[in-house]
């Protein structure tokens, strides 16, 4: 079968598109940036918070497509994404 256009994941990019930072003083464990994310660069990690929750982690970052879903659906509004993997300049 013959698509009229090609998946995110059909082609491996040469660098990443984009970078995902999370504050674990704001991240609450939920789940919904794992969840969503289209290319399965976070997990649930084994790290807790302060608060005594379990982190979400980075776990494949050069997969990232920095399509912003990730930040989007944090309820908590505990990720940053980053174009180009540039790191913000307050973190």
């Amino acid at each position: 079968m013959k698509l009229w256009r090609a998946p995110f994941d059909q082609d491996p990019t040469a660098e990443p598109l984009g970078y995902v930072f999370i504050d674990k003083d704001r991240c609450k464990g939920c789940g919904y940036c794992v969840e969503y994310c289209p290319r399965d660069v976070l997990e649930m990690g084994t790290e807790l918070s302060s608060k005594g929750y379990k982190l979400a982690k980075v776990k494949d970052g050069a997969r990232c497509l920095a399509c912003g879903f990730c930040e989007l659906i944090c309820p908590e509004f505990a990720l940053k994404l980053t174009l180009n993997n540039k790191k913000p300049v307050n973190n």
